[in-house]
């Protein structure tokens, strides 16, 4: 029998009762903390994301928090948006697979996210310059690679009703689809070479990518890699993972499989990688999206969009409670909160509104609207 998870990783969920007027209040003290820890060229950086570098992109930096607040409401962040652009250019990420088109960790994230909040023609410009620009083929993922690049004119396309973005799209999925191999996975150089399965660097990533404008098939290639127990199945983050690789998060495993793939695969198998997200539990490491408990509810916003199901949806709600009081009690030991969209506060807050609203997009991954 496979091990499927290990509980160390995770912690026994809070017993804390479904509150609207907390979740709100929640959300609120997030934005109020973000909007107030901005120290005028960046926010504050986080001991728990490591070395000091990024400030500036979607995934752990400014760009990311603009992104999450714009989205809650708050307002006025235009000029630190395009300064962002400025930080990147003066300081670039020294890493061989991160480029100026890297959708998450480059320039081509950072001013998608400036244009979304200045509407400035002059940044949709410079949005189409990058995403049109040659990126390394091999990459093959939506952080760094064309994948990504899909994802900026697929949003591009739906704020603005250009007709070069649909052209754009058009290319860019063919070439998505091109280096898919023949057994269905894409090989990514990403310092070595690898055949992820999760969204973050792989196959759920690029497929999510491609299904939200292209029909997709999925359930082969994950019916060949699923592990199964019971009524429980994971996913291991790559094709040859040891053993002990075995996630349960949103980049690698079955909580990001389900919420981005949850509603085109097949749905015993949705159902059952959603079982083994709720019976393993709360991630000890982080409330946040990339790798904690708010990104790993989005699979249950899924499952119960595509079934009608309430437990999914009560499932969703025990997540947040929980969520909630793992910001809350970083932020106490801190003394201020954690300033990343993917893993930070702002994260959690953005899935609590779209748990309050009903929507089941996790962020940056679309479909997108206006």
């Amino acid at each position: 029998m496979a091990e499927l998870f290990r509980a160390s990783e995770h912690e026994p969920i809070a017993s804390v009762e479904w509150d609207d007027s907390r979740v709100e209040a929640a959300i609120r003290t997030i934005v109020s903390d973000a909007e107030t820890a901005f120290e005028g060229t960046r926010w504050p950086w986080h001991p728990r994301d490591g070395e000091e570098d990024g400030f500036s992109d979607v995934y752990w930096g400014g760009a990311g928090v603009i992104w999450a607040l714009h989205e809650l409401g708050s307002t006025g962040w235009g000029d630190a948006a395009v300064s962002f652009i400025d930080h990147y250019r003066a300081q670039p990420l020294v890493v061989e697979y991160e480029t100026p088109m890297s959708y998450s960790f480059g320039e081509l994230g950072i001013a998608l996210v400036a244009f979304r909040v200045t509407g400035d023609p002059g940044l949709a410009d410079r949005v189409h310059e990058l995403v049109l620009s040659p990126i390394d083929p091999d990459t093959n993922e939506v952080m760094n690679g064309t994948a990504g690049k899909l994802l900026a004119a697929e949003a591009m396309l739906a704020w603005t009703g250009e007709a070069r973005w649909e052209e754009a799209w058009g290319a860019l999925a063919d070439e998505v689809e091109a280096g898919r191999g023949t057994d269905g996975l894409w090989t990514q150089h990403l310092g070595k070479d690898a055949r992820y399965l999760g969204v973050a660097h792989g196959f759920a990533g690029n497929e999510r990518a491609l299904a939200n404008r292209r029909p997709v098939e999925v359930d082969a290639v994950l019916a060949r890699h699923v592990l199964r127990d019971g009524p429980l199945a994971n996913w291991p983050p790559g094709e040859g993972s040891r053993p002990d690789e075995i996630r349960v998060q949103w980049c690698h495993g079955a909580p990001g499989i389900v919420a981005a793939l949850g509603a085109v695969m097949d749905e015993e198998l949705a159902l059952s990688g959603g079982e083994l997200t709720w019976r393993a539990g709360p991630l000890a490491k982080s409330s946040g999206l990339c790798h904690g408990t708010a990104g790993n509810a989005y699979a249950f916003l899924v499952l119960h969009r595509r079934t009608g199901d309430e437990l999914w949806l009560d499932r969703a709600r025990a997540f947040a409670m929980h969520a909630i009081g793992q910001v809350e009690r970083e932020r106490a030991a801190l003394g201020r909160g954690r300033y990343s969209l993917f893993t930070g506060d702002v994260g959690v807050a953005l899935f609590l509104r779209h748990l309050l609203d009903g929507e089941v997009s996790f962020p940056t991954m679309g479909p997108f609207s206006a």
